[in-house]
């Protein structure tokens, strides 16, 4: 391996006194994982927050891209924190393969550990500002949120634009199904089919803003008036949510100054 993903895998390890902060401690992501005869090797660290650590690997034998994504397993404060890891990955890998047969959905390709999954890799990029998409790619983006509420799930994430790929095939693609919420966990019956409409608007809001920055001349006068009039669940979302990230923000910056987090890993 060579110095330059070797040093990219040792950021992956937590330092300071504060290593419980970060899903695996003071570990850092496996150099190299062995799925169904294959060695994959690690080529890029992405992050390594609280919930997990995530990063990109190459096949030994095909030279074929994937992400891995091993959720937490370092206890915190004293308390066992592994089983939480476990439901993260397992509710996340449900969901990628309740959708591998869409295209713009990458599939699975392996258990990691206790806690961890890798999946196929999207060529392409997240959306960015001042980096338009192509004229239909809106469209299908919506939907591909309709396919998805028709099946009783809900991305929830759509506020982050890292979450919606725009692959090298001009296509979205959705990656990161966390907190993604599917209405059989309540049976599929009320209050949960509800919820479920609630997300669907929340989630067809987020993705109109992003269209609003990216395609603001593709904008509709309806879809302006959706961006223009947040839905309650929207503003509680954020009153709840906007202290929390100020004073998060603060302090991790402290902290990464005083040495005490790792720049990355840390937003």
């Amino acid at each position: 391996m060579s110095e330059s993903v070797t040093g990219k895998l040792d950021a992956t390890r937590a330092r300071g006194k504060l290593y419980f902060m970060h899903a695996l401690g003071r570990d850092a992501l496996p150099e190299a994982i062995e799925i169904d005869e294959k060695t994959w090797r690690a080529t890029t660290f992405i992050k390594h927050d609280f919930f997990a650590a995530t990063g990109f690997y190459r096949c030994d034998e095909t030279g074929e891209k994937s992400v891995v994504k091993i959720a937490r397993r370092e206890p915190f404060l004293g308390l066992p924190m592994k089983w939480l890891g476990k439901l993260i990955d397992g509710r996340e890998r449900r969901f990628y393969k309740k959708l591998s047969d869409l295209p713009n959905v990458p599939g699975v390709i392996g258990r990691v550990g206790e806690t961890g999954f890798m999946h196929a890799y999207v060529e392409g990029r997240p959306l960015e500002k001042d980096k338009p998409v192509p004229d239909a790619f809106f469209d299908e983006l919506l939907r591909l949120i309709d396919v998805l509420y028709a099946r009783g799930i809900a991305v929830v994430d759509t506020n982050k634009p890292e979450n919606i790929l725009l692959g090298d095939d001009g296509r979205p693609h959705l990656i990161d199904f966390q907190i993604s919420y599917d209405v059989n966990d309540l049976g599929g019956i009320w209050p949960g089919t509800a919820i479920l409409r609630q997300f669907r608007k929340t989630d067809i809001y987020h993705v109109l803003k992003h269209k609003k920055r990216l395609r603001p001349d593709q904008l509709t006068e309806a879809e302006a008036e959706i961006v223009d009039t947040r839905s309650w669940p929207v503003r509680l979302h954020r009153t709840l949510t906007k202290p929390y990230f100020i004073i998060r923000r603060w302090l991790f910056a402290w902290l990464r100054d005083k040495g005490m987090l790792m720049p990355e890993g840390s937003k």
